[in-house]
């Protein structure tokens, strides 16, 4: 029999007082002190000599998913098995195979949310637009493939599968947006001083309209994830069909368009998707009212004295 964990002494209690806490303060420090080195190196600042191997003529790989990994990834799976033992880890565990969900959010995902992406370029084109071509579109269903097994699966089992279900039972749909929002914004922010981010040729507004973009489509993912029955699959895929599809299909597509109007034209469309959510759902984003739990009472009412006159 496993006994469950301490909840009240040593560094065990206090991770299972703190379950919110601890998982963001170590998902920050722990990325950010593994992405020092790529950082330091000829792919960021040039101060220090160490080259990272490619692969898929991308250093990114080895000198930035590894701390991605160990962040949300590590920092969940290490705090849910402190503070929830074993009960914990399966329901963790669990959302990453709820995948029967109805098809069109499968639909919204794969195809409805790209197709957009790609749409939210045109008033900033200028013209300068052309068909993807037949390699960009071939390279699509294997670049999602790459992207869920990095960047999905080192993220979301962090952000949407531990912290935002604990969120939601504290703060509601809002809050939980207004804390996880900045939070996921933030922890991209040292990337900027490398070529993930543009480094050094990045305008100094970019790593701000990218903040603004993730807290805005924080949103959208919150209720995706509320109204699929918490489904992992489903956030995944929305997700890195984001990613896949402007790395795969936007520069092949807009030729002229700097990364800094790319993401300027899909921040406007997160906001305007964000802020539609937030009204048609009366701010609960998916998420089901808890029922009233108490018990109801059989017993006669007593009549009101007086109670024939009424009170309108």
């Amino acid at each position: 029999m496993i006994n469950p964990p301490d909840s009240t002494a040593g560094v065990r209690g206090l991770v299972a007082r703190n379950p919110l806490r601890t998982f963001f303060i170590l998902a920050l420090a722990l990325s950010w002190l593994s992405w020092v080195p790529y950082i330091l190196s000829p792919h960021g600042l040039g101060v220090w000599d160490i080259h990272f191997p490619e692969f898929l003529g991308s250093a990114q790989f080895t000198g930035v998913l590894p701390g991605a990994l160990l962040g949300p990834l590590g920092s969940a799976f290490l705090v849910t098995a402190v503070a929830d033992g074993r009960p914990g880890l399966r329901r963790w565990v669990a959302r990453l195979w709820r995948w029967r969900v109805a098809w069109y959010w499968y639909a919204l995902a794969l195809v409805g949310v790209p197709a957009l992406i790609v749409v939210s370029g045109l008033p900033f084109a200028g013209g300068q637009v052309q068909a993807p071509s037949i390699l960009a579109l071939t390279a699509l269903v294997p670049g999602l493939i790459v992207q869920l097994f990095t960047t999905g699966l080192s993220e979301e089992p962090g952000w949407r599968d531990f912290a935002l279900p604990r969120l939601q039972s504290r703060f509601g749909p809002l809050g939980a947006a207004a804390i996880l929002g900045p939070i996921w914004a933030l922890w991209h922010m040292p990337l900027y001083l490398s070529d993930w981010g543009g480094w050094p040729n990045a305008h100094w507004t970019e790593p701000v309209v990218f903040a603004a973009f993730t807290i805005t489509f924080n949103v959208v993912m919150i209720w995706v994830f509320n109204r699929t029955g918490e489904s992992l699959p489903v956030v995944l895929l929305l997700h890195v069909g984001v990613n896949n599809t402007i790395s795969t299909l936007w520069a092949d597509m807009y030729p002229g368009m700097t990364a800094g109007t790319m993401m300027f034209g899909l921040t406007i469309l997160s906001t305007i998707a964000a802020a539609v959510l937030l009204v048609t759902t009366r701010g609960r984003l998916g998420l089901p009212r808890v029922p009233d739990q108490r018990p109801i009472s059989t017993a006669p009412v007593p009549a009101l004295v007086g109670s024939h006159h009424g009170t309108r």
